[in-house]
């Protein structure tokens, strides 16, 4: 009896481990496939996020009493005009400032020679400038002919084939918007299909966690992408006033690197101190800028992250860097869409697991005391005072 038991346990044991063994296989199958097919996912994750952000507002307005496919395509409509809207503001912004930035250069050039490069090599001791003579890099080149030509091939190489590499991004930009229309008409339908191949069982569980990880991550999404164009937008007039050619472009970029934590500011900061002293030269201006990102920091951090994103993803900004850096370097940029989606994801299924930890015996051993209501099982919270007694 005892050795059938056993031998029943085992097998019990022996499959379990079989089913992890394939699940885990399964889980670097997909990850393999994700790397093989990412330029060709990149679309089709891009619209699925946008579907995703733009489904509650179609639900809302079916719940106004309007149908589906009207609901549908007035929340379209409003998607292509904002986008539209925002290429016509800044695409004219952008385009003025990277001419200034052109015609700027030769100024930047004599500011880094003249100014920078010996003030530096006054108080290092090293030479740089005579590395930057013409005169010495084409001497170098000419010594070093044939590793400049094997580089000059493999440049060529690349831009013959950039041309091709071009031509697919046009094609997914031109693809984004016809899947993203298809994805809001079609939310609803593609999560009851999701829902109906979950085991009976877990339907429940899987339903919480569901919903957990689409508020997370909605409300992240949503939170940080006001955040990121009230930082722009603050920190392009706050340049522009202290009067820095580039105000404007550097705060865009420092807006949308604002989504990856500390990066954004330090980015700014950085940018702007160089671009004031190549401007200006002097450190009133770049007090100027410090104090631009500094009342901008002070916003975002009291006001703005508290009340538009608050602790919504849970993670700390470490992990989403890791995150974002980790997705890029495995999947490019399709791993930097997902990352922070299975960041959000994780973190829900890892609070999960430590409610089911804290709720085991293993945690709370064979008699956890309980409080429910503010009330405790007395007994098992006397059995310390009664063993220190002893």
């Amino acid at each position: 009896m005892g050795t059938s038991t056993g031998q029943d346990e085992a097998q019990r044991e022996i499959a379990r481990f079989l089913r992890r063994l394939q699940w885990a296989a399964l889980g670097l199958g997909a990850c393999w496939l994700l790397w093989l097919l990412a330029p060709v996912l990149t679309p089709f994750v891009c619209a699925a996020l946008l579907g995703w952000l733009g489904d509650p507002l179609v639900d809302w307005l079916q719940a106004k009493g309007r149908s589906r496919n009207v609901a549908v395509t007035l929340v379209f409509t409003l998607m292509v005009l904002v986008v539209v809207l925002v290429a016509l503001i800044l695409v004219p912004l952008i385009e003025s400032q990277i001419a200034t930035l052109v015609s700027s250069l030769p100024r930047y050039r004599d500011w880094l020679l003249g100014v920078a490069l010996p003030w530096f090599e006054q108080r290092s001791g090293l030479q740089l400038r005579e590395w930057l003579d013409m005169d010495r890099a084409v001497e170098f080149l000419r010594g070093h002919w044939q590793g400049a030509s094997g580089v000059a091939t493999t440049v060529l190489g690349y831009v013959s084939r950039s041309g091709f590499a071009v031509f697919g991004w046009v094609a997914n930009v031109l693809l984004i918007p016809i899947i993203t229309f298809y994805f809001l008409r079609d939310w609803d339908l593609l999560v009851a299909r999701v829902q109906s191949i979950v085991p009976r069982d877990h339907v429940a569980t899987i339903n919480r966690l569901a919903r957990e990880s689409s508020d997370v991550l909605g409300g992240f999404l949503r939170g940080q992408l006001l955040v990121m164009i009230v930082l722009g937008v603050l920190y392009g007039l706050g340049l522009w006033a202290v009067g820095l050619d580039l105000g404007i472009l550097i705060g865009i970029i420092a807006g949308l690197l604002t989504f990856v934590p500390y990066l954004g500011p330090a980015s700014g900061v950085v940018l702007g101190v160089l671009a004031a002293l190549f401007q200006y030269g002097d450190w009133k201006h770049v007090a100027g800028v410090l104090a631009v990102f500094g009342i901008g920091q002070v916003i975002e951090s009291y006001w703005l992250t508290p009340k538009l994103v608050g602790d919504r993803i849970g993670l700390h900004p470490v992990a989403v860097i890791f995150a974002v850096l980790a997705g890029g370097q495995l999947f490019g940029f399709l791993g930097m869409l997902l990352a922070l989606p299975l960041a959000a994801v994780s973190n829900v299924l890892l609070r999960y697991a430590h409610e089911r930890y804290t709720q085991s015996h293993l945690y709370a051993g064979e008699r956890p005391a309980i409080l429910l209501d503010g009330f405790i099982d007395k007994d098992v919270a006397e059995e310390p005072s009664n063993s220190t007694d002893s």
